[in-house]
């Protein structure tokens, strides 16, 4: 492995996704922390043992993105003011380096399922339109030229656009060679497989924080491990999830036979407005739903479990989880468990996207490759072979690593 000691120099961080809510709260929290403004509450690397990793420093990170939307950023800055969640004061404070991150945001490749949503960029039509391989290299193209325009000693790129419509799987998926015959072929691909294509192939880590595709796939995580770049994802995991994977253990280690898990998700914004679609609720669903079941396994032959969201546009930015346990204890008694979650989503995934940069920057420095699964504990569905969802024992996995470069 290559000195991870050695400084990190001037990284990109280059957001799927860049004029969305999370985006917009990474690029004023960034500038916040920059210039202690705001505290690092919420980031896990700023707290032991992940606080004595080598990692590089906010003020080193440079931001950039690719987005299929036209809004600009002060506008979904304004709305989170509105809502909130970030302050007048930072957001005019930080004016400066938000218009920097504007200035640096192309326009993506948009799925031709999307089409029906409001505000697209016509560009970013224009590119989802192309062979694939001419929409990765237009992708390839302007990382190459941001890392260029500052000089950057290398770039992470963070997938946190909203979730794509979930996709039959393809067989060009499950090797590399069956993978670049389809793109040769002009076998149409999703979205946020061409945006870790291009990262990957390019040789620049991919972190993915929704639970679209990404590269999650046996082809790309062959690609990541023979050009030698990190990759993580899928699905952050901020509020409800989280509760689960934190709570659904406690259950198991006490005996207490899990009934029925019955939760029940509201929230407004984009992303609430893409999910109403059946298309792309499913996929969503279905990672929320398979952790719980994970740990859950064996604990009851009459285990249900069921996940259900709605979007509510009044909500804004924030979201609304209920959850109802069913459990069995001792002498057959019946007993339950009920919680509500309120929270801000953005808020939530903003400085875990900002940690996962920084590990992932220092993963590639040090000359990692493929799956980091160190970095389970951020994801409702982390890639690897052996995955745990236990969140207690995936946080120790971490600090494991954090200790063994220490």
């Amino acid at each position: 492995m290559t000195d991870s000691t050695a400084a990190p120099g001037r990284t990109g961080l280059w957001l799927v996704g860049a004029r969305g809510a999370i985006s917009t709260c990474v690029a004023y929290g960034v500038a916040g922390l920059r210039h202690e403004l705001v505290s690092t509450v919420g980031l896990p690397t700023e707290l032991p043992p992940l606080n004595g990793l080598p990692l590089v420093g906010f003020e080193d990170l440079v931001l950039g993105g690719h987005d299929v939307c036209l809004r600009d950023l002060s506008s979904s800055a304004g709305e989170l003011v509105r809502a909130g969640i970030l302050s007048a004061d930072l957001v005019a404070a930080a004016s400066a380096e938000a218009a920097a991150f504007e200035a640096a945001i192309r326009p993506g490749v948009l799925d031709p399922a999307d089409t029906g949503f409001a505000d697209l960029d016509s560009r970013a039509a224009d590119r989802g339109s192309l062979p694939p391989r001419d929409q990765v290299a237009h992708l390839v193209g302007d990382l190459e030229e941001f890392s260029g325009d500052h000089d950057l000693a290398r770039t992470v790129v963070v997938h946190v656009a909203s979730t794509e419509a979930e996709f039959a799987p393809q067989p060009a998926w499950e090797s590399l060679e069956a993978l670049e015959a389809a793109l040769d072929a002009g076998v149409a691909q999703p979205a946020s497989v061409l945006y870790a294509y291009a990262a990957i192939s390019s040789g620049r880590p991919f972190v993915n924080f929704t639970p679209s595709i990404g590269a999650g796939i046996p082809a790309l995580l062959e690609l990541a491990r023979k050009v030698g770049v990190p990759v993580a994802g899928n699905d952050g995991k901020t509020g409800e999830t989280l509760l689960k994977t934190a709570l659904a253990p406690m259950f198991k280690a006490r005996a207490l036979n899990v009934l029925a898990w019955q939760g029940y998700n509201m929230l407004g914004n984009r992303d609430g407005e893409v999910l109403k679609e059946p298309a792309h609720k499913a996929k969503k669903l279905k990672t929320k739903d398979e952790a719980l079941r994970s740990i859950l396994e064996g604990s009851s032959p009459e285990l249900s479990t069921q996940v259900g969201i709605d979007y509510v546009p009044s909500l804004g930015d924030w979201k609304t989880a209920m959850d109802f346990v069913h459990f069995e204890g001792f002498l057959g008694a019946k007993m339950s468990l009920q919680f509500t979650w309120s929270g801000c989503d953005s808020a939530l995934a903003a400085p875990l996207i900002i940690d996962l940069a920084r590990l992932a920057e220092l993963a590639n420095r040090r000359g990692e490759s493929g799956a980091l699964e160190h970095l389970a504990g951020y994801f409702k569905a982390p890639l690897g072979d052996d995955v745990d969802h236990d969140f207690h024992r995936q946080m120790e996995l971490l600090h494991r690593y954090a200790n063994d470069i220490e």
